[in-house]
């Protein structure tokens, strides 16, 4: 009985002493969700800050801190499955490169493009492959190809808005459509240069393979024989 009280008292006094960690922690999620801009990864920091001031309410005996954040976590659960339910629409709309709102949309995200694809020129777009992809009739993704006459679609552009990169995107184009590409003579994309970490991630993600021709890594994905 006494190893068995020593025990436990030396583990109360382990979590206590460790306690401030998981409020640290919990501060942390939370500074982080309202950084993001995602609805998803604003819910899902959101919900790992609240598990650990639960965490650290449970701990410290604090009543207050642990009901509000048992609340808070229900209300971020019911917004997770709501999201991770909803049906969205999606479409895919080729257009030639030299529309208006083709060149309005470059030149307004040119920045945002610019860091994922340093090399794009709206020039580019002339003579391509093009087609957007809209989620519930919005603009979430352009994408742009040169396709070789072996079927390489060369892309030029595949960018995706920020609050859109949950790789629903990326699924819809390179799996479910992927008889539209075909149908338009592609047999392979090719990358030539991802300077990009997070859309080398992406590319990772969707199946892409990376190779080595030359001195240069490719990243490509084969979606016909």
């Amino acid at each position: 009985m006494l190893l068995l009280h020593f025990l436990c008292s030396n583990y109360t006094d382990m979590l206590q002493q460790i306690s401030p960690y998981f409020g640290y922690l919990a501060s942390l999620c939370l500074i982080i969700a309202l950084l993001v801009n995602n609805d998803l990864k604003f819910r899902w920091f959101n919900t790992f800050g609240n598990i650990f001031f639960i965490v650290y309410a449970i701990v410290l005996n604090a009543v207050p801190v642990l009901i509000t954040n048992l609340l808070l976590l229900g209300i971020n659960a019911y917004y997770l499955i709501k999201v991770y339910r909803k049906q969205e629409n999606f479409d895919m709309l080729s257009f030639r490169g030299d529309e208006k709102m083709a060149q309005k949309f470059v030149q307004f995200y040119q920045k945002d493009i610019a860091s994922y694809f340093p090399s794009f020129a709206p020039a580019l777009l002339q003579d391509n492959f093009n087609f957007v992809v809209t989620r519930d009739l919005v603009i979430a993704n352009m994408f742009s190809a040169k396709v070789l006459p072996n079927g390489d679609a060369m892309v030029a552009l595949n960018y995706t808005l920020q609050k859109y990169r949950d790789y629903k995107v990326g699924t819809y184009i390179f799996e479910k459509e992927k008889d539209f590409m075909i149908a338009n003579g592609v047999k392979r994309i090719v990358y030539t240069e991802v300077p990009n970490k997070n859309h080398r991630r992406f590319l990772k993600v969707m199946g892409f393979e990376e190779t080595l021709a030359g001195d240069k890594n490719y990243f490509v994905k084969q979606i016909a024989a």
